[in-house]
């Protein structure tokens, strides 16, 4: 009973401040960019800050995360780290699915915080679309943010990237950090959220430039290496909650 009053309590917190966020975002996207992404840096921080003080999650962050243009690549098991993840990162360009930059006011403001969109049913033409947005990304010198597995997944489970990470990966040039995380322990779509700490794991940079059986097969196994396949290798890295 106390887990779902728990969780009662959160929501109605959290998402009654997510409609005065997203409803005030196109005004705020008229002060230009910046603005729009502290705004978003602040619903993430309030998401976390709840949390804490209402769920008792926290967050374990292992190995570093670097500044600069690096394409994150991250695991996906609950919405928890869509947000957590761009506060920590600072503000990366996000890729994401290409009808969320069509939704009137919020497409536009999407589109002026920064968003590569992609398409996944739309085939070739889509693909070189994504891959534009792409290049021009590049010219702005921040980070870009993707989950390569194209959906949430659950705990377990490793399906294999989608066929648009490794052109972004070309068409970027940028190294890429693998991001691991076990946020569906806690956080699972529907029901209870459940007390405790969520690991986000930043592996090694990654060079650009590999092949793409080669860079889907590291990135793949870096993503997954909180995996229950993967608990039983030793990892040594430096780490700090929140």
């Amino acid at each position: 009973m106390i887990l779902w009053l728990r969780t009662l309590a959160f929501n109605c917190v959290f998402y009654a401040f997510t409609v005065a966020i997203v409803v005030s975002v196109p005004l705020v996207a008229l002060a230009g960019p910046d603005a729009l992404r502290r705004h978003a840096e602040l619903w993430a921080r309030v998401q976390g800050v709840l949390a804490r003080l209402l769920l008792d999650v926290h967050v374990r962050v292992e190995g570093e995360v670097p500044a600069g243009p690096i394409l994150f690549a991250a695991k996906h098991q609950a919405m928890f780290e869509t947000l957590e993840l761009a506060w920590r990162i600072g503000a990366p360009m996000i890729v994401m699915k290409r009808e969320l930059t069509r939704i009137p006011l919020w497409g536009w403001a999407a589109r002026r915080y920064g968003s590569i969109g992609i398409d996944r049913a739309a085939g070739a033409e889509a693909l070189r679309a994504m891959l534009r947005e792409a290049k021009a990304a590049r010219t702005t010198g921040r980070a870009v943010l993707i989950f390569p597995e194209g959906t949430r997944v659950l705990p377990g489970e490793t399906p294999p990237l989608r066929s648009g990470f490794a052109g972004l990966y070309k068409a970027l040039g940028m190294p890429v950090v693998p991001v691991a995380l076990d946020s569906g322990r806690l956080w699972p779509r529907k029901g209870v959220r459940r007390p405790g700490t969520i690991t986000l794991r930043f592996g090694a940079p990654i060079p650009p430039g590999l092949p793409r059986a080669e860079i889907e097969a590291r990135v793949h196994a870096g993503i997954n290496a909180l995996e229950p396949a993967a608990a039983d290798e030793t990892v040594q890295i430096p780490a700090y909650q929140s």
